[in-house]
């Protein structure tokens, strides 16, 4: 017992390492956002100084502004197609159609970002310029049509795992009650697949938010996302209005985990969350 105890000891203290070496970098930028100095490695006050002038920069904000954006836009469209592509996987699991888009799906996440830049930059810029397809010359059209192909695929796993264990007797019961469809889908399907739905919007919309590898190729000017301008910026130096607004955005990311968390602990997967979110009784 006592050797068990020590094990378990010196495995909860690695963890802690381990969180540790992984969280204490963003603390030190946090902690430096509050540096009134020029520059960020060198310490000289305590102030708010490197928020308000973040918050007076037209160019910090622009760059906030369309990786909101772009993200949001991302994130809607993964929702909505990765639902119902989830969805009918998991009801078809042994379809060819199936099971060569699980394929397709399976190559977009393990594409390398660097290839599905190359490929997507030549792609708009033929649809744009060659085939008058004018839209594509929009530089958040184009952020928002690249992130949404790798978060389509995320969503779609996450809500076909989801599907995949729902009990069938609940659509087959209202199936039976003559429910259309579209209303059987909406008033039992969709609740319980709302903690996945959530998650993967979640997660949609946070790989689109930080993804600067596709970004840098996909952008046009006047449209470049937060990720692509510091990594811009770091160049010249890394200045505390950078670490300022890297941690707004860590609290307004903080605040969306806490959001949904609190919805999945509401909704949850039982029946009665069903028979609240849909009025079933």
């Amino acid at each position: 017992m006592s050797a068990r105890r020590t094990v378990d000891r010196a495995l909860n203290a690695w963890g802690l390492l381990v969180i540790a070496f992984l969280f204490t970098p963003i603390a030190v930028i946090v902690a430096y956002s509050f540096n009134t100095g020029r520059l960020l490695a060198s310490w000289e006050g305590f102030g708010l100084d490197a928020y308000s002038s973040a918050l007076a920069n037209d160019d910090i904000l622009s760059a906030v502004s369309v990786s909101v954006r772009s993200a949001a836009g991302a994130a809607v469209i993964a929702v909505v197609l990765g639902t119902l592509c989830g969805y009918a996987l998991a009801r078809h699991p042994g379809s060819r159609v199936g099971r060569l888009v699980t394929v397709l799906l399976a190559l977009v996440l393990v594409t390398p970002e660097i290839v599905s830049g190359v490929a997507l930059l030549p792609w708009f810029v033929s649809l744009g310029v060659d085939w008058n397809v004018t839209v594509f010359n929009s530089g958040w059209v184009r952020l928002v049509v690249a992130h949404s192909l790798f978060s389509t695929a995320v969503v779609t796993f996450l809500v076909r795992a989801r599907a995949q264990g729902m009990d069938p007797s609940l659509e087959e019961a209202a199936a039976d009650l003559y429910t259309p469809p579209l209303r059987r889908f909406r008033s039992i399907t969709l609740p319980l697949l709302l903690p996945s739905v959530l998650a993967g919007g979640l997660m949609a919309f946070t790989l689109s938010l930080d993804n600067t590898i596709i970004s840098a190729f996909v952008q046009v000017s006047g449209s470049t996302p937060w990720p692509v301008y510091v990594f811009s910026a770091v160049r010249a130096g890394l200045r505390p209005e950078l670490a300022a607004m890297s941690a707004v955005m860590l609290l307004l990311t903080l605040a969306a985990l806490t959001a949904v968390a609190l919805v999945l602990r509401r909704v949850g997967g039982s029946k009665d969350a069903v028979n609240a979110l849909s009025g079933v009784h």
